[in-house]
């Protein structure tokens, strides 16, 4: 299969560090990284590596962690956190390995998005199923996080498999089914492209198909996505978003807004605390990358594994709305077809804080907004007005506010002849 996922430089250094498929574990515990065969149905082949740290409780929490397109097991573990924090909270750490073409999980087939259907996920769930019961894994504390097509994975899991587990954390991934073909192929672009966008009770509708009859809990999730993601694009943030909050009917509008670290913009739905039904990370400037920077440990705390969990919660400082002094936009458009995504920075070049902004400027004809991000635009044509979020309205001379929408247009695809941040004209760039 042509490969398709990029994958962060510092990730691939990782890989290199892969030994006849075996990691060593950190120097100071004996806990190593192991591979197990003979776990159960697997109708794809995949491989299982299981991390069982040192003094784990008679009935442990259970991790499954899903590696990106290129990527395996050992990889993923080397390559982020869930191991040493395994060591710290005491859970078990299943990694599984694809094993077909690019190394890519499958989220796009008929079989993978029903429960017990086939493929990849009856793999996985035979990982879990045999963790359980020869380690005694606690069946009430399963969970399972993932990136790229690990990420894709950890929302078809999520999604067919609401009796195993009790929540997912997915980054950079994309809605349950919005990958689902039908001509045999893995990759499915208008997806990809952020282009497939539904309502919420068509999103929720798909999740509930996977299967049928069930009534039980669903589980939590927790979607993270970077703005500047060019390969599985930052519209399937929001899509996300619109199917899990359905899945556990409660409303779209966040019970939280927050920024707990700089470039993070969070928001929780059902709920304001750590274990909240939906939580959702927004990622300013960042790529198509692996979770780093304390973002493990954020899962963690989600999942309920950490010692109380540590929810940095930290809101902007609010200060008296000073005038604008100059400002500097950068648009940038990603056009097909019918639509495109627009990405607005927002640069304060003047001398004054900014404690909120609201940004005018008029669409060309037949271009009409279909959704955004990080801010709200109304009317959806014509003259448009972007009114920052709950948590990110401070700009400090010099620093910069982001946005972005989605829009269908009629053929013109030009962009937006000039801008005014709070009245007062902006420069281009």
């Amino acid at each position: 299969m042509k490969l398709r996922v990029r994958i962060a430089s510092a990730v691939i250094a990782a890989a290199a560090l892969v030994t006849a498929g075996l990691i060593t574990a950190t120097p100071a515990a004996s806990a190593q990284l192991t591979e197990v065969t003979g776990f159960g149905a697997n109708p794809t082949g995949l491989r299982m590596h299981l991390y069982v740290p040192d003094g784990v409780p008679a009935r442990p929490a259970l991790l499954v962690a899903v590696h990106y397109c290129t990527g395996s097991g050992p990889a993923f573990y080397s390559g982020t956190e869930f191991a040493s924090l395994a060591d710290r909270h005491k859970f078990v750490v299943i990694y599984p390995s694809a094993t077909r073409s690019g190394s890519c999980f499958d989220v796009s087939s008929p079989q993978a998005l029903r429960h017990d259907g086939g493929s990849d996920p009856v793999g996985i769930v035979s990982m879990v199923r045999y963790v359980q019961e020869r380690y005694n894994a606690d069946p009430a504390r399963t969970f399972v996080t993932g990136a790229s097509s690990g990420g894709m994975m950890t929302n078809v899991l999520v999604g067919a498999y609401p009796d195993v587990f009790k929540a997912g954390a997915a980054f950079m991934g994309v809605p349950f089914a919005c990958f689902a073909t039908t001509d045999g192929s893995s990759w499915n672009s208008a997806c990809a492209n952020g282009q497939i966008v539904r309502t919420p009770q068509q999103w929720g509708d798909l999740v509930r198909a996977a299967y049928p009859g069930y009534g039980g809990a669903r589980p939590r999730m927790q979607i993270w996505h970077g703005t500047e993601d060019a390969t599985l694009r930052y519209p399937n943030f929001q899509e996300q978003i619109k199917q899990w909050t359905n899945v556990h009917g409660v409303s779209q509008t966040p019970g939280l807004s927050d920024q707990p670290r700089a470039g993070w913009a969070r928001t929780r739905y059902g709920g304001t605390g750590t274990m909240a039904p939906v939580e959702a990370i927004s990622l300013a400037g960042v790529g198509h990358s692996l979770p780093q920077g304390g973002m493990a440990a954020a899962v963690i705390d989600f999942f309920g594994l950490s010692d109380g969990g540590s929810d940095p919660t930290t809101s902007p400082t609010v200060t008296p709305t000073q005038p604008v002094g100059q400002c500097a936009v950068t648009y940038t458009m990603n056009t097909w077809n019918t639509g495109f995504t627009a990405e607005v920075k927002i640069v304060n070049t003047g001398t004054a804080p900014l404690s909120s902004w609201n940004l005018a400027f008029t669409l060309p004809a037949g271009q009409t907004v279909t959704s955004a991000w990080n801010a709200t635009l109304s009317p959806s044509s014509g003259q448009v007005t972007a009114r920052n979020a709950p948590y990110n309205g401070s700009v400090a001379p010099g620093a910069a506010a982001s946005f972005g929408f989605q829009a269908t247009h009629g053929g013109g695809t030009g962009k937006p002849a000039a801008f005014a941040l709070n009245g007062t004209a902006c420069t281009t760039t």
